[in-house]
C-alpha cells in the first residue's frame, strides 16, 4: 500500500510517517520504481508509534520500546534498559503532577479571594 493509504488506515499524517521513515521506526520496501510499499507489519508498528507517542513519549524513547511490542495482539516484553527508561518517564510525570497540582492550588486560591473580595498576598 502507498503512504496515503496507510496514513488512512493509522491516523498518522503521510509527513509524520515519513518521519518514522526517517527515524528508523519504519522500514517499508520499495517498489521498482522507487516507491514506499508498506504492508500490515507497518500499519501495526506505525500505530503502536502513535500511542506511545500520544503517551508523550519522545522519538529516543519509542525507538527503544518498539521492539518490545510484539505479536498482533500486542505484549510488552521489556528489556531492563526498557525497564530503566520507563522508570525515568514515571519521575518526570511525577514532577509535572506535582507542579500541576502547586499551580492549581495557586490559581484556586485567586479564585476564592476573587469570589469574597478580599486580597491575597503572593
Amino acid at each position: 500500500m502507498h503512504i496515503g493509504e496507510l496514513a488512512r488506515r493509522t491516523g498518522v499524517s503521510a509527513r509524520m510517517l515519513r518521519y518514522y521513515e526517517h527515524e528508523g521506526l519504519l522500514n517499508p520496501k520499495r517498489t521498482d520504481s522507487g516507491y514506499r510499499d508498506y504492508g500490515s507489519d507497518e500499519v501495526d508498528a506505525a500505530q503502536r508509534i502513535r500511542v506511545l507517542s500520544a503517551a508523550g513519549l519522545k522519538i529516543s524513547s519509542i525507538r527503544l520500546l518498539l521492539p518490545c511490542v510484539l505479536g498482533k495482539k500486542p505484549v510488552f516484553h521489556p528489556c531492563a534498559q526498557a525497564r530503566a527508561l520507563l522508570c525515568g518517564e514515571v519521575e518526570k510525570l511525577d514532577v509535572q503532577l506535582r507542579e500541576l497540582s502547586e499551580t492549581r492550588e495557586i490559581v484556586a486560591k485567586l479564585l476564592n479571594a476573587v469570589d469574597s473580595n478580599e486580597t491575597l498576598p503572593l
